[in-house]
């Protein structure tokens, strides 16, 4: 098929890429501030404070540049329900050149149980939605009848399912989580044509730790590795450092695709905003400038204390 301008030949490439064929799975979203968008990653995250609202928001906008790249926008909100029971929501939104549209709700259960004088192990459940849409209205085509792989939009709700496990204490967390456990078709095939979306169960494991350098030094090694069937394995390392528990420099490593320069600073007490670049380092490097993340945490203190001390070094 060829299309009449390069625009629509590169987000229907982009469209075969991630939902053309049985053997390729569509991904969920990926963030580089990964360490502070833990409560969208895995249900099981917990803070064990009982004096905080944590709130957060974030934008991703990957391969700027290449037409059709990929925008990723989340909110989240965590906070302790009774002294063992934590609880939040979450909204992703994941967008595809104007064309291809997903959002997801959630809301989170978890529960704390106390493992020896400092550390938890909390269990956490989530429920909620996916809506998935497409829009092809527009597109252009030299042959004389459309493509029926695009032929008609598509408005879709699919229920949803998640569970995980996070083991923390005042310096360290690792956790284990499926955001989603229900394997959902987003295309059909149709008319002899191939147009198979699939989202598979996403498998995380995260992990980090807060080492005390010197009295106005913490430095902050984390981890996150993400497992999908019909994809290869992906592993993120990051190293920040945190100075006087204000501003925070990092910088970090996506296997076999990108190396990225991370920031945040808190620019008052209870808020904290973060900025990551992305430099890719495989093949489609050639094609765009990067991938840009900006993040706002916002935490909100419900006893007379102050904000000395915030739970979230991750």
């Amino acid at each position: 098929m060829i299309m009449i301008y390069k625009k629509t030949t590169y987000i229907i490439h982009l469209l075969l890429l991630l939902a053309g064929v049985t053997t390729l799975a569509q991904q969920d979203p990926q963030y580089t501030q990964y360490m502070y968008n833990m409560s969208v990653l895995n249900p099981g995250y917990a803070t064990d404070d009982s004096e905080t609202i944590n709130l957060g928001l974030l934008y991703r906008a990957q391969w700027v540049g290449s037409v059709g790249g990929p925008t990723t926008a989340s909110f989240f909100a965590h906070s302790s329900i009774t002294n063992r029971v934590e609880g939040g929501i979450s909204i992703v939104h994941d967008e595809i050149g104007g064309v291809v549209k997903e959002t997801k709700a959630f809301a989170d259960i978890a529960y704390v149980l106390p493992v020896g004088e400092t550390h938890r192990l909390s269990l956490g459940i989530k429920a909620g939605a996916t809506f998935f849409s497409t829009n092809f209205n527009g597109f252009v085509y030299s042959d004389p009848l459309p493509d029926p792989a695009f032929a008609s939009n598509l408005s879709k709700t699919f229920p949803n399912i998640g569970a995980g496990a996070f083991y923390f204490g005042n310096q360290f967390y690792l956790g284990f989580s499926a955001p989603n456990l229900l394997r959902t078709k987003h295309l059909e095939k149709e008319s002899g044509v191939v147009m198979n979306g699939v989202e598979e169960i996403h498998m995380f494991m995260t992990g980090g730790y807060v080492f005390q350098a010197n009295s106005n030094l913490k430095l902050k090694p984390a981890f996150m590795s993400k497992m999908v069937s019909g994809a290869p394995l992906s592993l993120d390392l990051t190293l920040n450092a945190l100075l006087n528990d204000n501003f925070e420099l990092g910088v970090g490593y996506r296997f076999d695709d990108s190396v990225s320069a991370l920031v945040n600073i808190r620019v008052a007490p209870p808020i904290r905003i973060g900025y990551s670049y992305d430099y890719t380092l495989s093949n489609l490097g050639k094609f765009n400038s990067g991938s840009h993340e900006i993040m706002i945490l916002f935490d909100i203190n419900t006893s007379e204390k102050g904000y000395d001390k915030s739970p979230r070094f991750f």
